[in-house]
């Protein structure tokens, strides 16, 4: 279960509010509540009612969902400032998906109707937001392409890549990928099998672009990694430029 905070975290975890002045940002804080979940805490189901949006304040969460048969598809992972929910906040439906905490994480919750009422009254947060989904449908739609065209060790090396870029920290070993996942989530997030992706992983320390260390991914070699995911272009979450 999440644990209520004091309400220390604000909008301005979140890009969708930048440039706002200490009033708007109050407001925010007011309709909002702060959550701690531990690492592997589900926020919500997938098929559960909706009921308003999460913003990230701090830690990393996964986005998933079930296909038909029981298999689990990685849908993207998101960080501080990234937002959760956001789908099913004007049509009023159940989640298509469900959300898990991959470290211990802090949630800012904001109800449904109270936000709505304040985008009637902010067009400017408004406009990014339809920005925030325009982006989104755009990854999904490169992710489809990438599923149909690339092979498995493209895909991967190019996850690796995205990865590191976005949340990597740089140590003696190389580029630490940011995120210990383990090798069925990395799967799941590059669409391909368990399986296929400790193969791929094998394939890509073996000519020497990675080392691994337990759950930890470091990219040794970036400009190689980089020649093996080109040409193709894709984004891990929404807001990358």
């Amino acid at each position: 279960m999440p644990t209520p905070l004091r309400k220390e975290c604000c909008g301005e975890c979140s890009w969708l509010f930048s440039g706002l002045g200490s009033e708007t940002l109050e407001a925010i804080r007011e309709m909002s509540r702060s959550l701690q979940y531990p690492k592997g805490e589900v926020v919500f189901q997938e098929g559960e009612p909706a009921f308003g949006l999460y913003i990230i304040c701090k830690g990393k969460v996964k986005l998933a969902k079930h296909s038909l048969r029981g298999k689990k598809q990685i849908l993207k992972l998101l960080g501080p400032g990234e937002i959760l929910g956001e789908k099913t906040l004007f049509d009023r439906e159940v989640y298509t998906a469900y959300a898990e905490t991959l470290e211990e994480t802090t949630l800012h919750f904001i109800e449904r109707e109270p936000f709505i009422a304040f985008l009637r009254g902010h067009p400017e947060v408004a406009l990014k937001f339809i920005e925030k989904l325009a982006r989104e449908l755009k990854g999904f739609q490169d992710k489809l392409m990438e599923a149909s065209y690339e092979g498995s060790l493209e895909r991967l090396a190019r996850l690796l890549l995205l990865m590191g870029k976005q949340y990597g920290v740089q140590t003696g070993k190389g580029l630490d990928i940011g995120m210990e996942l383990s090798r069925q989530e990395l799967a799941e997030l590059a669409g391909v099998a368990t399986e296929t992706a400790i193969r791929m992983l094998s394939r890509l320390k073996d000519r020497g672009l990675i080392a691994l260390e337990g759950s930890k991914i470091y990219i040794v070699d970036r400009e190689g990694l980089s020649k093996l995911a080109e040409p193709f272009l894709i984004a891990l979450k929404e807001n990358l430029l």
